[in-house]
């Protein structure tokens, strides 16, 4: 059985106006156009001063389908939300949202900071249309959720913006909408919420359809199953491909350049990933695959000043987000590389790498241990100097997005040459 198309987004545009005067002009020109009866028509032609803020979108979702909306700031998503959820109107195109639609796009938004918790649930049900004996049956369960039962009677001026996003999301979530939006607000608030309001999010996707916007691409990756990627209000990609949409993203908008940020006392000669053999003879020597639950093997050939008898190597994995997901510090295993002179070879391993799809940097330090003052003196750092991608034949769907903590790893150090 086909599922339910929820939402329907055909060829839409947003102009906006950079000069508030000639904005104001053209919106009573506007406004007086439609009060003339003059027909609307898709051929809109930008006038002086006015620019494209989204242009040309158009996506489908169905039922128990997330797609995650992407793009640096002023893409054009928030415009693009605002429209979907009817606070702006489209200059161009068609929209259509079949159902009860929840949205969440601002911090506190819907809100009235005069009235309590508990008045501004029955107030964001009763704009949703809910009535009263309906949300009084999911009260309880919105306050737990929210895990502000005490302060559920204070005034919501007096929130936190962590009790804000808690309130706001829990009330979104069990108003059980056909369509959830949510904008960059689980961006706010404690670790432990944020996993509990994913798993949410997971089990509403089989009744709802979610439109998910986010900077964090471990999360896209780990709820959405469709994406669009938005560059200057235009759709870069859009598709089922996560993976290349996250690509592309960071291609054009972030991304990592290998440097030697200091090299005085130690050299990197060589770093060399070794790729999942099923990819053995397919990676590129730049860009090797792993495969999800397979060791990265890591081999390093590098020399240091002879002055330093034994030092340390600690490899930071990082992911396209510039967060560091694992590390492998050779201090914290007792082990240490013997300085024998000329170059050292050594391989470390990190066993069963369960990272999500993506791609991966590693920084290398080479770092000397002062006992005496119980600090390390850097004789190397080498920043993203290697990247590797990892990929999963599980489906994104179950790949979880786990923070390696140092101790999760292992190395094995192979002979030095002198």
């Amino acid at each position: 059985m086909e599922r339910e198309t929820l939402v329907r987004v055909d060829r839409v545009g947003k102009k906006f106006c950079r000069d508030l005067k000639t904005s104001l002009w053209y919106g009573v020109k506007d406004l007086t156009s439609e009060f003339l009866g003059r027909s609307k028509t898709d051929d809109v032609a930008l006038r002086p001063k006015e620019f494209w803020a989204v242009k040309d979108i158009s996506f489908e979702l169905k039922r128990g389908e997330c797609l995650g909306l992407i793009g640096r700031n002023g893409a054009g998503k928030s415009t693009l939300l605002k429209m979907l959820n009817g606070l702006i109107k489209p200059d161009k195109g068609r929209i259509e949202m079949n159902g009860r639609i929840g949205a969440l796009i601002e911090l506190g938004s819907g809100f009235n900071p005069i009235l309590t918790g508990r008045e501004n649930i029955y107030n964001n049900g009763s704009v949703l249309g809910i009535s009263k004996k309906e949300i009084e049956a999911v009260m309880e369960e919105i306050i737990a959720f929210s895990e502000i039962e005490e302060f559920i009677d204070t005034p919501v001026q007096y929130y936190s913006s962590g009790m804000k996003v808690r309130l706001g999301f829990s009330v979104a979530v069990h108003m059980k909408p056909d369509v959830l939006i949510l904008d960059e607000v689980l961006a706010v608030g404690d670790s432990g919420f944020k996993m509990k309001s994913f798993n949410k999010i997971n089990e509403m996707m089989r009744t709802a359809a979610v439109i998910f916007v986010s900077h964090s691409m471990p999360n896209v990756a780990n709820i959405t199953n469709k994406i669009l990627l938005m560059d200057q209000g235009q759709a870069d990609y859009y598709g089922n491909d996560i993976s290349e949409g996250i690509d592309r993203y960071f291609n054009e908008f972030g991304g990592y350049n290998p440097r030697a940020e200091f090299n005085d006392y130690a050299e990197l000669i060589d770093l060399t990933i070794h790729p999942s053999p099923h990819y053995a003879d397919r990676s590129e020597p730049e860009m090797p695959v792993i495969d999800y639950g397979h060791d990265i093997v890591f081999d390093l050939k590098m020399r240091a000043d002879q002055k330093f008898d034994e030092f340390h190597i600690k490899l930071q994995i990082t992911d396209k987000d510039l967060k560091i997901v694992g590390i492998y510090d050779s201090h914290h295993f007792d082990e240490c590389v013997v300085n024998h002179g000329g170059e050292l070879s050594m391989r470390a391993v990190v066993p069963n790498s369960i990272f999500i799809n993506g791609e991966y940097a590693v920084t290398v330090f080479i770092q000397k241990l002062d006992k005496e003052n119980n600090r390390f003196d850097i004789l190397g750092v080498y920043r993203y100097w290697k990247k590797f991608k990892m990929r999963s034949s599980k489906g994104l769907g179950v790949v979880p997005s786990v923070v390696y903590l140092p101790g999760r790893l292992e190395q094995r150090l192979l002979e030095t040459k002198e």
